[in-house]
């Protein structure tokens, strides 16, 4: 009992260094998502350009995705209950379809404005974007990068699909201010459409990023099994109890960022009950400890030879 209680200490530290470490990377994002999007704002309404206002929502609709973000992770780490008792952590997946949501409306609007502005015709109307929108657009493609590869590196470490949607919308953002570059720079050189126009390139871009996320979001949610080398992984290990002389089945699935087991091996048929219950507990609590991501094995003992 001893050894059960260390495993289950080790997990609930390790959901817990998940949520300290996913709000971090959180509160971080917004502090900067704050301060970027009301520069771009300023920049956009005090240089004229149109594409850097665009950019500016697109900065601070990632304000509201990151509370989500931690919402989300909030309601995850949760521990199982009476009504939930294999835990929240789909409520992760929720979050990222959220997260989804918000991209593809923010930037549907910025799209719908921009071909607007292209279909009226009246270029001539439209102004020329000043020196500042180009700094400010520069400013936005470093930061944002930043803060993808930041955000993104976190994500993987803790492999949270929340964050991952987040560093996607980071890096989003990113694409969009190389496009108001682009149209600024085009606008400045007596192509005022150009403005637009890269706001209609910047929607593109959103939405693409939101399908990738959503459809990420879905899996996660659809229950499927893992990678075949995590299968391979795990049945080599379950291979190195010297009392499993075969396995029958190996099943697995993914619910949330979790891995669920679920295995029949072969073991003597001349072991006790005990035994086999024992040789059951070794390989459950070898394979939680070696594969961080397996909240739960369920093994089943088959004497060794049955059916042959």
């Amino acid at each position: 009992m001893e050894e059960k209680r260390t495993i289950t200490g080790k997990k609930n530290a390790d959901e817990t260094d998940f949520q300290r470490t996913a709000n971090r990377v959180s509160y971080i994002t917004i502090i900067e998502n704050v301060v970027l999007s009301a520069f771009k704002f300023m920049a956009g309404i005090i240089a004229h350009s149109s594409a850097m206002i665009s950019d500016a929502v697109h900065s601070a609709s990632d304000v509201f995705s990151t509370f989500v973000v931690i919402i989300g992770i909030k309601l995850a780490t949760k521990k199982a209950d009476k009504e939930h008792p294999y835990g929240h952590e789909r409520m992760e997946c929720v979050a990222a379809v959220l997260l989804a949501a918000v991209l593809f409306i923010t930037g549907l609007g910025i799209g719908m404005d921009a071909l607007k502005n292209i279909l009226h015709g009246n270029y001539s109307e439209l102004q020329v974007p000043g020196i500042l929108a180009l700094i400010a657009a520069i400013v936005s493609i470093v930061s944002k990068e930043a803060m993808y590869w930041y955000t993104r590196h976190y994500a993987k470490k803790i492999d949270s699909s929340a964050l991952m949607a987040d560093a996607w919308h980071h890096r989003s953002d990113a694409f969009s201010s190389v496009g108001a570059l682009i149209g600024i720079g085009a606008a400045r050189l007596g192509f005022p459409v150009m403005d637009s126009i890269a706001s209609l390139v910047i929607f593109v871009f959103i939405v693409k990023a939101a399908f990738d996320v959503f459809k990420d979001a879905m899996n996660k949610m659809v229950d499927h099994s893992c990678d075949d080398e995590t299968e391979r992984q795990i049945y080599n290990r379950v291979m190195k109890n010297e009392n499993v002389k075969g396995i029958d089945l190996l099943k697995t699935r993914i619910f949330g960022n979790k891995i669920y087991v679920d295995l029949e091996i072969q073991a003597d048929g001349s072991y006790t009950l005990k035994e086999g219950h024992n040789i059951a507990e070794a390989v459950h609590d070898d394979v939680e400890r070696n594969f961080p991501k397996v909240k739960h094995i369920m093994v089943h003992v088959n004497p060794a030879g049955e059916g042959e």
